[in-house]
C-alpha cells in the first residue's frame, strides 16, 4: 500500500516539524495566528501579515449567541449534555454560503471581475458594474455584502486599515470597494460585511478562494467552544424550545 503524502506535518521519536519548523520553537517564538498562516501558506507571515492574520480570526470569533453557528452548536449541547465535540461540530455544519462562507464566494467574484477588466480591457469599476449587473439579473446576492445586524460592520474599516498599514492592500480590497461603488451607482445600500472583508484580505494575501471558508471557520470555532462550554455550565438540558406552529392538514382518517 502506498503512504498517504504530506508536506505539512514531518515526526519522529524526538520532534514535531510544522511546515519543517521545530514545534518547540514555534511554540515559544510563534502565535497561533502565525502558525495557522504558516500551515497554510508553508511559510511565515510578516509582522504586519501576522497582526492582520490575528485581527481576521478575531473578526471571525462570535457574533452573538443568535448566529446561526452558535446557535446550532447551543441547540446540539441543550439535546446531548455527553459530547463537547458533538455540539461544536453541529455550529461548524452551520457554516455556509450563506452564513460565515461566502468569503470563498466573494474570492471568485473579485477574480471573475479582474478577469473580466483585463479581458474587456476597461477599468475595475466597469467590470465591478457589470457583475453586479449580472448577478441582480440572474436573481441573486452579490456575495460579501449586506448583514442583518449592522448598517455598517464596525470590523471591515479595522482590517481594510490594517491591511492598508501592513502592506497587503492591493486589488482584493480595490475589487470589492469597486462592488460596492457599483452597488451604489444600482441604488443598492448594502454594507460590505465581514465576508467580504475576509475575502479581499485573503485574496491580496494569496489564498485561494477556499480559505474564505476555513480560515472562517478556524475563527469562529473559538467562539463555539465558548458558547458551547457556557450553554453546559449556565442552562438546564433541553432548555432550548422553539415555538412551532403547524400548518398542515387537519385530523383525518385512514
Amino acid at each position: 500500500m502506498e503512504p498517504w503524502r504530506t508536506a505539512i506535518v514531518d515526526k519522529d521519536e524526538t520532534h514535531i516539524r510544522l511546515r519543517g519548523y521545530d514545534i518547540t520553537q514555534l511554540m515559544s517564538r510563534a502565535s497561533f495566528a502565525s502558525v495557522l498562516f504558516l500551515l497554510h501558506q508553508n511559510r511565515m507571515p510578516t509582522a504586519g501579515e501576522e497582526r492582520l492574520f490575528n485581527a481576521l480570526l478575531i473578526a471571525s470569533a462570535d457574533h452573538g449567541s443568535g448566529a446561526p453557528s452558535c446557535a446550532t452548536a447551543r441547540l446540539a449541547a441543550s439535546g446531548n449534555r455527553e459530547s463537547l465535540s458533538a455540539a461544536v461540530a453541529a455550529g461548524v455544519l452551520a457554516i455556509g454560503d450563506v452564513h460565515g462562507g461566502a468569503g470563498a464566494l466573494t474570492m471568485d467574484a473579485i477574480a471573475a471581475i479582474a478577469d473580466d477588466a483585463k479581458k474587456a480591457g476597461g477599468t475595475l469599476a466597469d467590470a465591478a458594474v457589470r457583475y453586479v449587473d449580472r448577478v441582480k439579473a440572474a436573481g441573486d446576492r452579490v456575495p460579501g455584502f449586506g448583514h442583518r445586524v449592522h448598517t455598517t460592520d464596525p470590523r471591515v474599516a479595522v482590517l481594510f486599515k490594517m491591511a492598508k498599514d501592513a502592506g497587503v492592500a492591493g486589488a482584493g480590497i480595490d475589487t470589492v470597494l469597486a462592488l460596492d461603488a457599483a452597488l451604489a451607482s444600482r441604488k443598492t445600500t448594502l454594507p460590505i460585511n465581514v465576508d467580504g472583508a475576509l475575502a479581499a484580505i485573503l485574496y491580496d494575501l494569496g489564498f485561494p478562494p477556499s480559505a474564505g471558508k476555513l480560515i472562517f471557520i478556524a475563527g469562529r470555532v473559538a467562539g463555539l467552544t465558548a458558547e458551547v462550554a457556557e450553554e453546559h455550565a449556565r442552562e438546564k438540558p433541553m432548555r432550548i424550545r422553539i415555538p412551532v406552529e403547524y400548518d398542515g392538514p387537519p385530523p383525518r382518517d385512514l
